[in-house]
């Protein structure tokens, strides 16, 4: 078996996007390469283009990548609850996500067919 050279070998496709780049703005310093404490960045072998995002389920979220950006909206932190605290009516088909414009009126009808617990449990 050749061992001369080391492949990267990305996790498997998972919802996370943990950090998303502006290919019109990052100039490729890698600066955010070298300040990820968890490794989620690795170099992008083409010169001048963003950092290849290789382990984003290991992510930190910390933000230490994007505040030692030197170019503003370079890059953004893509929290987990962005990316997955969104809800659709049944009835209407209607998709809402915490944070947008215009949330509809809370759902206050109690819940059909179960009965509520006696206290103490």
């Amino acid at each position: 078996m050749d061992y001369s050279e080391a492949l990267l070998v990305p996790n498997p496709m998972t919802p996370n996007t943990a950090i998303v780049f502006n290919e019109d703005k990052c100039v490729g310093c890698n600066r955010c390469v070298n300040v990820c404490r968890a490794d989620v960045l690795h170099p992008n072998p083409v010169k001048g283009k963003p950092p290849i995002v290789l382990y984003p389920d290991e992510c930190w979220f910390d933000g230490c990548c994007v505040l030692a950006c030197r170019i503003p909206g370079a890059s953004e932190l893509n929290s987990p609850l962005q990316q997955k605290v969104a809800w659709k009516r049944k009835e209407t088909g209607e998709f809402f996500r915490v944070g947008m414009k215009d949330p509809p009126p809370p759902n206050n009808r109690p819940p059909v067919g179960e009965k509520p617990l006696p206290h103490g449990f």
